[in-house]
C-alpha cells in the first residue's frame, strides 16, 4: 500500500497560513521556533497540535523559507500598522486600561 503525502500547511482564502486542520497559525509556531522551542515544547502550549504537525509544519517552513520569511515580515509590518491605528483610534481608553492594570486599586468602573 503506497504512503500519502500529508499537507501540514494551508493558506486560507485571506492569504493568512495556517496548520492544516487547526485554527493554529503558522506565524505563531514559528515565532515559537525562532524561540528555541522544541516540537514537544510548542504542543505543550498549542494542545490542540501533535508533534508530527509541528515537526511537519518547520519541515514546510524550512523548505520554503525565503516565501514564508517574506509573508511574515508583512505580518509584521500589518500588525504595527494595526497598533498605530488602534492606539491613535482607542488611545484614551487604552491608557485607562493601562493604568487600571498597574494601580488595581483604581477600578475604571466602580461598583456604586
Amino acid at each position: 500500500m503506497p504512503l500519502a503525502a500529508i499537507e501540514y500547511v494551508e493558506q486560507t482564502a485571506e492569504g493568512g497560513w495556517r496548520l492544516a486542520g487547526s485554527r493554529v497559525s503558522l506565524d505563531s509556531v514559528i515565532q515559537c521556533y525562532w524561540d528555541g522551542r522544541s516540537p514537544e515544547g510548542i504542543v505543550e502550549e498549542f494542545r490542540s497540535l501533535t508533534v508530527e504537525q509541528v515537526y511537519g509544519t518547520i519541515a514546510f517552513y524550512l523548505r520554503n523559507r525565503d516565501e514564508v520569511d517574506r509573508y511574515l515580515q508583512c505580518q509584521t509590518q500589518r500588525w504595527q500598522q494595526l497598533q498605530v491605528q488602534s492606539e491613535s483610534s482607542h488611545g484614551p481608553i487604552l491608557d485607562r486600561v493601562r493604568a487600571s492594570r498597574t494601580r488595581p486599586e483604581q477600578a475604571i468602573f466602580r461598583k456604586g
